[in-house]
């Protein structure tokens, strides 16, 4: 039998966090070039954060995915960026994305956040992942970028 769990994120498995980050962005929708090193200096400057909040997935003792983010408050109250939401590519397929999310918006709906936000790709799985539980494009604000080269 299977053994799984949802746990609050833990500094020590950082390393994992890492691993598991660098391979499910490398690999599809993404496929990005990150380098395990990379993710480490990612993960661990969300988890520095005073504001993060994350829940890890456990399955047999190991960490299987993760969720990461943090609040910030606004006029109208506290919300949650989700910056990370990362699934070890052999785990995948599995629902564990879908328990981490809907664990975790539980988790911040009881601790009062008013809203969550996230960015992901505007095309392929993802949106519809992500629509599933009630997320889709945001019609006040948009997003703006500009690369310093």
């Amino acid at each position: 039998m299977k053994v799984k769990e949802i746990y609050p994120i833990n500094k020590e498995h950082l390393d994992r966090y890492a691993q598991i980050y660098a391979e499910a962005f490398s690999g599809e929708p993404w496929n990005d070039s990150w380098k395990q090193s990379d993710a480490r200096i990612h993960v661990k400057e969300l988890l520095e954060s005073q504001q993060s909040y994350g829940l890890e997935y456990i399955l047999d003792g190991q960490v299987a995915g993760f969720i990461l983010g943090t609040s910030m408050l606004f006029h109208y109250g506290r919300t949650f960026e989700i910056n990370d939401l990362a699934v070890d590519p052999a785990f995948q397929k599995r629902g564990i994305g879908a328990m981490l999310l809907e664990s975790f918006l539980a988790d911040v709906k009881e601790q009062g956040i008013v809203g969550v936000h996230l960015i992901t790709a505007g095309k392929g799985i993802l949106p519809e992942f992500y629509g599933k539980y009630g997320f889709g494009k945001e019609n006040q604000v948009i997003l703006m970028g500009k690369e310093l080269h």
